[in-house]
């Protein structure tokens, strides 16, 4: 108990073509943000932060976060901004993609009082990650220490397009570097290729350990993403509307400066989530054959 489940609900969803975070995947209408609150709730975790735009509000709280409040769980909404400024230094005018998810999880830190993790809204992690997460928090003592979930490459790829994942260098348990590659790209023929320069790209092993932003962390870690944050505003380019801030480089470079211990925790768990429209079929019928296995109740929150 007394930990955190941020989760990171403010995405554009620009590949799958929508607002991927409220798609209506479960039995009973749920999204997979719902799977990763009731997985986090069982694994003990006991204050619920959910980052979104503002005007997000009323949708959510329609989908999901009335039926939340009737099981009795509280819900904390943190809003990303994409405009006026942080901490006196403005934000681009005209940006209209968000800023990444270091400043995604800033958006939170008012409402973070105790270890946690952060996780994306639109993955569904499984419930063993959750378990391995939640007591490793309670061993952090600082932002020298922080926690991640490792995930095999196999089981994070979608065939319907290339993903971005962190490549994870990891040692006797611990994180030593993260290289977040984008255009993995699984083949017709089962192979798993870095296409970022192009199809014939290097082979990656498919039991290479990749970051699915499942991170945990002890609050005090966040001023020192805070300060990584403005230096990243302050070196935007004028009319740059592509960049971010992202979790997986930060905490490379934080482990490249020895500031941060990384513990890489393993699981097992079959990763899937909604990055293309065609993935939606596909994460439909395994969530309803988790719930068919007695994993899940016939609906969440019953």
């Amino acid at each position: 108990m007394d930990s955190a489940l941020v989760i990171m609900a403010a995405g554009l969803g620009s590949r799958y073509g929508g607002v991927k975070q409220i798609e209506k995947v479960g039995p009973g209408g749920e999204i997979l943000l719902e799977y990763a609150i009731y997985d986090a709730l069982r694994a003990g975790f006991d204050k619920l932060i959910v980052i979104i735009k503002r005007e997000m509000l009323d949708d959510c709280e329609a989908l999901f976060g009335r039926r939340i409040a009737a099981a009795g769980h509280r819900l904390h909404y943190a809003f990303q901004a994409m405009d006026g400024d942080w901490n006196g230094i403005p934000i681009p005018p005209g940006r209209t993609r968000p800023l990444g998810t270091v400043h995604a999880l800033l958006s939170a830190a008012r409402l973070i009082d105790r270890p946690f993790a952060v996780i994306n809204a639109d993955d569904y992690y499984g419930p063993d990650a959750f378990r391995v997460l939640e007591p490793q928090l309670h061993r952090l003592r600082g932002a020298a220490e922080s926690a991640m979930v490792a995930y095999r490459l196999k089981n994070t790829v979608s065939p319907f397009g290339s993903v971005t994942r962190g490549v994870c260098d990891v040692r006797g348990g611990m994180l030593r570097k993260i290289t977040e590659t984008y255009q993995i790209t699984l083949g017709p023929d089962g192979a798993i290729r870095d296409c970022s320069a192009g199809a014939s790209g290097p082979l990656l092993a498919p039991d290479t350990p990749v970051s699915m932003n499942m991170w945990g962390y002890h609050p005090e870690v966040l001023p020192l993403m805070a300060a990584r944050f403005e230096d990243f505003l302050r070196a935007l380019a004028p009319g740059d509307d592509k960049s971010e801030c992202l979790l997986p480089v930060i905490m490379d470079r934080f482990l490249a400066e020895g500031l941060t211990a990384t513990a890489a925790l393993h699981t097992e768990s079959q990763w899937f989530g909604l990055t293309y429209q065609e993935d939606k079929p596909g994460v439909r019928g395994a969530l309803s054959a988790l719930h068919a296995a007695g994993v899940y109740p016939p609906t969440l929150w019953e």
